[in-house]
């Protein structure tokens, strides 16, 4: 299994405010703390908050905070939100993809039991239980 820039990004952003939740994030300071760019990370920000995950605010001392609890956030929300059609393989995508076997082929179901199991267990955890320490103060 293998998750997007996006959805990796996501995390880390998420892992990041968890670890602050009294700290407003502007978009500028993850941008540069992931070396990230700011336009790739607005998407993010934005796919995020319209799941209600996070609370973005404009204006001088705008930015974003979460908007729920760390350990109300399930990370198989999370990823499946953020993977949302990025099949694993062509042939789970929506349309069924361009398979020339399918109908046939034996692994499609494996793959399907796989991804049950890997969301099952990303299902299990929150993201208080793999939130950042605290960033040193310097």
């Amino acid at each position: 299994m293998r998750l997007t820039s996006f959805t990796d990004y996501g995390l880390r952003m998420l892992m990041r405010m968890a670890s602050a939740p009294e700290h407003i994030f502007s978009s500028a300071e993850l941008a540069d703390e992931f070396r990230l760019s700011r336009n790739h990370l607005a998407k993010i920000m934005q796919r995020l908050s319209g799941a209600g995950l996070i609370e973005t605010r404009r204006g001088g001392g705008g930015g974003a905070v979460l908007a729920q609890k760390p350990m109300e956030i399930r990370l198989g929300t999370v990823v499946r939100l953020l993977e949302e059609g990025q099949p694993l393989v062509e042939c789970l995508g929506v349309d069924g993809g361009n398979c020339v076997i399918d109908g046939r082929c034996k692994f499609k179901a494996r793959l399907r039991s796989a991804e049950a199991a890997f969301f099952a267990d990303l299902d299990r955890c929150t993201l208080a239980d793999i939130a950042l320490d605290p960033k040193p103060v310097r």
